[in-house]
């Protein structure tokens, strides 16, 4: 994708100056290189970026232009995406379910830093020295909104046994576990490194590196995110934990590229029972809505501008499609004055959203257009974008 050195002051000004009538993503450069600094300067380790949260190209180029030179991918088309903009970035492998031919492709694009969580899974990478084998750990440790470890992980027992494996194949052993997405609970890693440093003692192994995963919780609902805090007890615990702490990775996704999106949709009917129907919903850039809600972080607008300011009422919101379960959840609240025609804006939506809408009935996320902020007063500001934030064309959006 071509970067353009026009822009749109903010997702209201994107929103007021293109009317338009399907959704739209804002981005917002400025707001993914605020975030990215906040783990540079917070975290004492190597920050990297779960590709999941946000394949689009102008992110991983944007992030690419920061100086990250290091990207966890789940499938060989997420390392191919990471070497069409970083070309020489290193490739962390972590999601620990693989087929041979993923293996395969995997080694061909360099990929060296895996992890695993069976013993067959190991088998299958076949390890040769040079490469790092994280095994993932498991507990069960409140704070997040759902948790990761029925699926991957394994137990400390199992851990010590793979971490050994590990040491007599000849790789570098790490270990890797992941506290479970929107964790707002600093004492969740505080518990995970407790464990890790017991059970590298118990293996007799000595850790190249602790990847902490991703978890870190964004701003679904106005109260702050809480990074700083959830950084802090995280130095302060290897710090204690390790008589000589190994290195430290994480790789957040959400916590990194929510803000830097804004989504723009508009209602397209509103009925005398008060219904509201958007023209985007769970199939398209609000689907996390279903099961993380962003109730404080909604806002509406006339078609001039004008902020509804009306007392919120619950009201039943649905989404574009024919399907009945395109509903948001029934806590979802506008302002009681809202009317066809408004624009509802969505801070905060750039992890997932592209990544999951569908396209289903033909609706769907289809645009993005770049802003410097995402959700301010308007304020035209024409001014070129910084040589390291790539962004698109602000007049006639983009289409993914």
């Amino acid at each position: 994708m071509q970067a353009d050195t026009t822009l749109f002051a903010t997702s209201l000004d994107a929103a007021m100056r293109l009317q338009p009538t399907e959704p739209v993503a804002c981005f917002a450069p400025c707001d993914l290189l605020r975030q990215y600094e906040r783990f540079r300067s917070g975290f004492d380790g190597l920050v990297t970026y779960a590709v999941k949260a946000n394949a689009s190209p102008m992110v991983l180029e944007n992030l690419c232009g920061f100086g990250m030179r290091a990207f966890d991918v789940a499938s060989p088309k997420e390392m191919r995406a990471v070497r069409e903009v970083c070309p020489g970035a290193d490739l962390h492998y972590h999601n620990p379910i693989r087929g041979t031919d993923e293996i395969a492709e995997a080694r061909h694009l360099g990929v060296r830093s895996w992890s695993v969580d069976d013993p067959g899974e190991l088998a299958k990478i076949a390890p040769a020295p040079g490469d790092e084998i994280a095994v993932r750990l498991a507990l069960n440790v409140p704070g997040a909104a759902y948790d990761f470890g029925e699926k991957f992980g394994v137990g400390p027992a199992e851990t010590i046994e793979l971490l050994q494996q590990v040491q007599r194949s000849g790789a570098t052993p790490s270990l890797t576990f992941h506290p479970g997405t929107q964790c707002r609970a600093p004492e969740a890693w505080e518990r995970y490194i407790i464990t890790a440093a017991q059970i590298a003692r118990d293996a007799g192994v000595t850790l190249a590196r602790l990847n902490l995963g991703g978890g870190f919780a964004s701003d679904r609902d106005g109260a702050g995110d809480g990074l700083e805090q959830t950084l802090s007890a995280i130095g302060r615990s290897a710090r204690s934990a390790f008589e000589h702490p190994p290195e430290l990775v994480c790789e957040p996704g959400r916590a990194l590229v929510a803000e830097a999106f804004t989504l723009v949709t508009r209602i397209k009917a509103r009925r005398g029972t008060g219904a509201v129907y958007l023209n985007d919903g769970l199939y398209g850039g609000l689907a996390e809505m279903r099961d993380m809600p962003t109730p404080r972080r909604v806002r509406v607008f006339a078609p001039d501008g004008a902020e509804r300011l009306g007392p919120p009422e619950q009201m039943p919101v649905f989404g574009p499609t024919c399907d009945s379960v395109d509903r948001l959840p029934p806590e979802t609240s506008l302002p009681g004055d809202c009317r066809e025609g408004d624009f509802v804006l969505f801070s905060g939506m750039g992890a997932y959203s592209l990544a999951l809408s569908t396209g289903f009935n033909g609706f769907g996320l289809n645009r993005i257009a770049t802003v410097r902020a995402g959700l301010a007063p308007v304020t035209v500001d024409a001014r070129p974008i910084p040589a390291n934030l790539r962004g698109h064309s602000s007049e006639a959006s983009h289409d993914i």
